[in-house]
């Protein structure tokens, strides 16, 4: 039994929704929240406190409370949801640094689980047909979340050697999906036109955003014997890039694959979309995770196969136009539905926001 379970980023709807999901379990005792702004919705009766993880104080919310457990949600995946770059950066790395130091000083933490993504492999010609977890890079993301999670990974390594009494899992998540999450790839296919690389067509691999949550809830509240480092979680089966476009109703547009940088900056300024630097890549070369040690290891089984969860995406999936401005935030989005499962997000785009 988890006694105190300490979960990060508990403002943003994956990190609320793993808080409401444990608290409301018998076999957990106490759930405290933490985020630097307070959730949007009640996530009672998870206990909220209001605190940076950049500041050494998380040491001492560690210690007061006695956490035996700690969720790690709170790695922010767009620039926008930090205030630039610098910001996420430094609430990404430095943060987790921070965290982590608490973690390994602390007397009663046993258990760590950190929110990862499969966005740490990459995407080029190379690649293999499926990644497993010992398979490194062929070319390392440059720039922006998934580079920020390499190096978080690399610190939670080396927590893992300074304390191996932890039991310390890292979850490399695939593109999560859903009808209330926002992310980069759900603004790309809300487009009213999809940009797509000329002359590629690349396997697309997700994960439904309830069992997102499943997975990690898992992880925290598992068997000693399931804390197995890192694993991949994604649902079953591949969908090719312009399946996808097909299943959203939206015309491909063939675009020379080196013109990313115009588009991704098009779209910004314009509010329609904030994409990720190696978007491009992925749709020309697909990126799909081996999911064995999910299944044998983890002892985890998605709900949601990888064409389901697009599909439950696709069924809600509004229109992005430009200068529409729903709730003042940095990205303009039309949505056709809303859903009471939104918690809060790192841009308030959609009532569910990123996660």
């Amino acid at each position: 039994m988890a006694n105190v379970v300490l979960v990060t980023g508990v403002s943003r709807l994956l990190g609320g929704l793993v808080a409401r999901e444990l608290a409301r379990r018998e076999d957990v005792g106490r759930v405290i929240g933490i985020d630097v702004v307070p959730p949007r919705r009640d996530l009672s009766p998870m206990e909220f406190v209001r605190a940076d993880i950049r500041n050494p104080v998380i040491a001492k919310i560690v210690d007061r409370y006695g956490v035996d457990t700690v969720v790690h949600a709170g790695v922010i995946a767009t620039p926008v949801a930090a205030g630039g770059r610098s910001s996420q950066k430094e609430i990404n790395v430095i943060g987790t640094m921070q965290l982590l130091a608490a973690c390994q000083k602390s007397e009663t933490v046993q258990r760590l689980v950190v929110k990862s993504t499969g966005a740490i492999y990459g995407a080029a010609a190379a690649d293999p047909a499926a990644f497993v977890e010992t398979h490194a890079p062929t070319r390392h993301p440059e720039v922006g979340f998934a580079r920020d999670s390499i190096e978080v990974e690399g610190y939670v390594r080396g927590l893992a050697r300074r304390r191996p009494d932890l039991e310390v899992s890292v979850l490399r998540l695939a593109n999560v999906v859903g009808p209330t999450i926002s992310t980069a790839l759900t603004d790309y296919f809300s487009l009213p036109v999809l940009p797509v690389p000329l002359g590629y067509d690349g396997r697309l691999q997700f994960l439904h955003e309830q069992d997102a949550v499943a997975s990690i809830v898992h992880a925290a509240v598992g068997d000693r014997a399931q804390i197995v480092g890192v694993t991949n979680v994604a649902g079953d089966g591949v969908i090719t890039v312009a399946q996808a476009g097909r299943f959203v109703r939206r015309p491909l547009l063939p675009v020379p694959l080196g013109s990313e940088g115009l588009w991704v900056r098009g779209y910004h300024l314009s509010g329609m979309a904030e994409l990720h630097s190696g978007t491009f890549k992925q749709l020309a070369y697909g990126r799909v995770l081996d999911t064995d040690r999910m299944r044998t290891v983890l002892g985890f089984e998605p709900r949601w196969t990888t064409r389901e969860a697009f599909r439950s995406f696709a069924a809600t999936a509004g229109l992005t136009l430009p200068g529409v401005d729903l709730a003042g935030s940095g990205l303009r989005r039309l949505r056709t539905t809303t859903s009471a499962m939104g918690l809060g997000s790192d841009v308030t785009t959609t009532p569910g926001g990123r996660g």
